[in-house]
């Protein structure tokens, strides 16, 4: 990976061309000791605070970009109605290069017909706070859920909502990975949303019973 020239965020990297030549699959992180590796890489940095974060954004010399963050509380999860078709402009990409296949033309990815939001609470908030959910995960989801309940959206839906909200709010611990897009990193009050979520187990206290 190599700086993104045309970006002025410090974390923004593309992959070097001719790079898909030398990618190999080294080893797997996986979830032994309640994730222990995982949580080695993933909560080097947490903020628990957003509005420190944003701070962090707007400062011109710093200009944070991604972070993982923990909230305190998750107050609710919503899904809402998107369009069911791309704009003219992300249609226009599929007759661009990509990077890996050189294939001319690709075939679009379907369009998610739904906008998944937390809203939530970080250190020091007086007010719920809303982040859409930019995550091929629950993309993935949605779609898997679709075809296993034969199309019906109320239903894959409803098992997207009991996935993230009460399968990862009540059992597990949940992080957020945030992130800007370049185009509101300034100009947004907040230009975060969350990019992925990381839900380890939460750790159990075994209770030794007291003996007399």
């Amino acid at each position: 990976m190599i700086r993104n020239g045309n970006d002025f965020r410090p974390e923004s990297y593309r992959p070097k061309k001719g790079i898909d030549e030398d990618i190999r699959i080294i080893k797997m992180i996986g979830t032994d000791n309640n994730w222990a590796l995982r949580k080695k890489y993933v909560l080097s940095e947490v903020f628990d605070s957003m509005t420190e974060l944003i701070e962090l954004a707007k400062d011109r010399k710093k200009n944070k970009s991604l972070a993982t963050v923990k909230p305190t509380e998750i107050v609710d999860f919503k899904i809402e109605k998107s369009s069911r078709e791309w704009k003219p402009k992300w249609r226009e990409l599929r007759k661009q290069k990509t990077l890996f296949d050189g294939i001319e033309e690709r075939e679009l990815v379907p369009k998610l017909p739904f906008n998944y939001y937390y809203h939530y609470l970080t250190k020091g908030d007086s007010r719920t706070r809303k982040a859409k959910i930019e995550d091929w995960e629950i993309g993935a989801l949605f779609w898997n859920c679709l075809k296993r309940y034969s199309g019906d959206e109320d239903k894959a839906n409803q098992k997207v909502r009991e996935k993230y909200l009460d399968e990862f709010v009540s059992r597990k611990d949940l992080y957020f990975f945030m992130g800007t897009t370049k185009a509101n990193h300034i100009r947004a009050k907040n230009p975060f949303i969350i990019i992925g979520v990381f839900y380890p187990p939460k750790d159990v206290q075994v209770k030794i019973p007291f003996v007399e």
